[in-house]
């Protein structure tokens, strides 16, 4: 019998609502609430990280909306949480939460609805499997633009929130009792003072004393900034945020438990705020840096899209112990690994957010048929027009397109087989000639007068 015994290492136990990252094994990630999120960070985001969400739209919320799903997903796995805010009590109320929640919008009705709109989503996508074009392609993967989250309702790691529904009061009383919720007000200064050095102060003592009061395994801590930067926070200038993002990114870095989500008021995330370079800058100063530009304030461009509320530009991703982030190698969203990267956009549904690839939806529809001419498509109603389209104003650079369409002037004569053996016999045939409608032929004409600028 031999006398050689294994040695087996214990394995640390891992905390609440984490995973070990894609490709590492010393790193460990959270989620962010969206899965479609998660994924574009490369699976999650890592603890002693920090996210900055920018939204420049005015007349929208979505760089809130991020916040709120961020804060809603570490209650529900039992993380603890910090809000810096100086409502952040009204913040909280307005939170998501998980679906069948009596906090409903829609009081009486919510559960009705809801099981009727998931009753009419399963029978369009059994609809849509049905659907065969041809036998060759039955054994190809059903085209998706984002990840799915039905696998993830029961997981701990990302819970599945409902928009319509609201927080309880009695989840919120209770994490505050026993600690698991706390909240910073921001200090009321002088007009010419700012509170990013007080803050940053108050929080490191906060994770200091955290720190102590846990044995064993720590619990990860969420700190959620929803605006850094307003008014609140006093006469802040570029430099005072540069100096708050770099220290707090320093600070995570001595408690690998704790991560940070941070979002600016929409008029800080503009180039002209903080001069040249100035998004670039706030990039390098975080570890991902995500920018949401929603279409409300461009018409033309949700005309064009209509299926989506806004684009999503990448400035920086997360990569702990790396020079290399694992975004580039696990995200599909991005798709790296197959055709390059993908162009991403968000839309807000009922119930949820999803950040997708960008597509252009069918012209027209796909939900009714299509009997007449698109609404784009124009047509010619005169046999012989000339059309120019042309600017009066014309500058160098532009260039023009002709059309026109020209009639053939040829008559092709169909005689019967009876009118035939009628003139074979000498008879006078009668008048059966007929004549076919004349065709028309379109010429296209391309004429610029700069021909080098579209030298193929």
């Amino acid at each position: 019998m031999s006398s050689f015994t294994r040695r087996s290492t214990k394995q640390t136990p891992i905390p609440l609502g984490t995973r070990v990252l894609p490709g590492s094994t010393s790193n460990l990630i959270t989620s962010t609430g969206i899965p479609s999120l998660d994924d574009i960070l490369g699976g999650g985001l890592p603890l002693s990280c920090s996210q900055l969400i920018l939204a420049s739209d005015i007349h929208s919320a979505y760089g809130e909306l991020v916040q709120k799903y961020f804060v809603a997903q570490g209650l529900a796995a039992g993380q603890n949480v910090c809000i810096i805010s100086e409502r952040a009590k009204d913040f909280l109320d307005g939170c998501m939460w998980l679906p069948g929640s009596n906090n409903s919008i829609s009081a009486g009705t919510s559960t009705f609805t809801t099981g009727a709109e998931d009753e009419e989503e399963e029978t369009a996508k059994n609809h849509d499997a049905k659907i065969k074009i041809a036998w060759r392609y039955e054994q190809m993967k059903q085209f998706q633009t984002t990840v799915s989250s039905s696998n993830q309702s029961a997981d701990d790691f990302c819970r599945v929130f409902d928009l319509t529904s609201r927080m309880p009061a009695s989840t919120i009383n209770q994490a505050v009792s026993s600690k698991q919720l706390a909240f910073f007000d921001v200090p009321v200064l002088d007009s010419t003072k700012t509170s990013t050095r007080s803050i940053l102060k108050q929080l490191s003592e906060f994770l200091v004393a955290s720190a102590k009061g846990q044995e064993g395994a720590l619990t990860p801590l969420r700190i959620c900034v929803p605006s850094l930067g307003s008014p609140a926070w006093g006469d802040n200038k570029p430099e005072d945020l540069c100096y708050f993002l770099h220290s707090l990114r320093n600070v995570l870095r001595k408690h690998p438990n704790s991560c940070a989500s941070i979002s600016l008021p929409p008029h800080l995330c503009v180039e002209r705020w903080g001069g040249p370079g100035w998004i670039q800058k706030l990039g390098w100063l975080s570890d991902a840096s995500i920018s949401l530009t929603a279409f409300s304030a461009n018409l033309s461009l949700s005309a064009m899209f209509p299926s989506h509320h806004g684009f999503v530009h990448i400035h920086s991703l997360p990569s702990p112990s790396t020079l290399l982030s694992p975004s580039d190698k696990f995200s599909t969203l991005r798709g790296l690994t197959s055709s390059g990267e993908n162009n991403l956009a968000f839309k807000c549904m009922r119930k949820r957010l999803i950040f997708e690839t960008l597509h252009l939806d069918v012209e027209g529809g796909v939900g009714e048929r299509r009997t007449t001419p698109a609404t784009l498509a124009t047509v010619v109603h005169d046999a012989t027009h000339h059309h120019t389209h042309e600017d009066s104003s014309t500058t160098p650079g532009t260039a023009t397109i002709e059309v026109q369409i020209e009639e053939i002037q040829k008559k092709t004569e169909v005689v019967s087989i009876a009118d035939a053996a009628v003139a074979e016999k000498g008879e006078t045939a009668s008048p059966s000639t007929t004549a076919k409608k004349p065709k028309q032929r379109k010429k296209v004409a391309f004429m610029s007068d700069r021909p080098d600028l579209y030298d193929f």
